[in-house]
């Protein structure tokens, strides 16, 4: 018996292989829509990542590809505000070999739902709530993560951010307006000591 296809699993069958899907996103009642979802996951064509959110991934010989926790992250909170701390931190501008058992975020003043695959710090600065996933590494690496994450300690971090503040990949003025309201002394005083030696090599005025 052929089983007619509403719209929320033509909505299904066009989304892209390497998409996310939100159930609530869905044409249609949420009950079709809860319908369409669970049919796909029979058939092997969804996986659940947390409640009302799946992926589309590649079908392979082991199962489906599943999106990395970076990606999740992304879908879930965006990427204002929220970035990589800890060895991750150190891991996004290429400063260390350690892979950590669990990848680790910070996130700016908000609740965070359950189920994402990543360990998760809360910053209460108000000022970061407009910096890149990259300018919250930055902070989280000058807060103090750089003595433990580094691999070739603090010389090796200024040439780093000196060179993604050149390329623009930091916005410099951003992190120091967002540093000023940092609890943590240490972040002040490491920004501090980094502007000092990037004003030497004339990377900032």
């Amino acid at each position: 018996m052929t089983v007619a296809v509403g719209p929320a699993g033509k909505a299904l069958q066009a989304v892209p292989v390497g998409s996310f899907v939100h159930t609530r996103k869905l044409p249609g009642s949420a009950d079709a829509a809860a319908s369409a979802v669970k049919r796909a996951r029979a058939r092997g064509e969804l996986i659940r990542i947390r409640k009302g959110l799946y992926f589309k991934g590649v079908k392979t010989r082991y199962g489906m590809t599943r999106p990395t926790a970076d990606a999740v992250v992304t879908e879930v909170l965006g990427t204002a505000g929220v970035g990589p701390t800890g060895f991750s931190a150190a891991r996004a501008f290429g400063l260390t070999t350690q892979v950590p058992a669990q990848p680790a975020i910070a996130v700016t003043g908000r609740r965070v739902p359950a189920g994402l695959p990543v360990r998760v710090t809360t910053r209460s600065n108000p000022a970061r709530a407009s910096l890149r996933p990259l300018e919250i590494a930055a902070l989280e690496l000058l807060r103090g993560d750089w003595k433990t994450t580094v691999d070739e300690g603090w010389e090796a971090l200024v040439s780093a951010l000196g060179a993604a503040t050149a390329s623009r990949k930091l916005r410099w003025n951003k992190l120091v307006a967002a540093a000023e309201h940092e609890h943590s002394s240490a972040l002040r005083e490491a920004l501090a000591r980094l502007q000092d030696g990037l004003r030497a090599s004339g990377v900032v005025a």
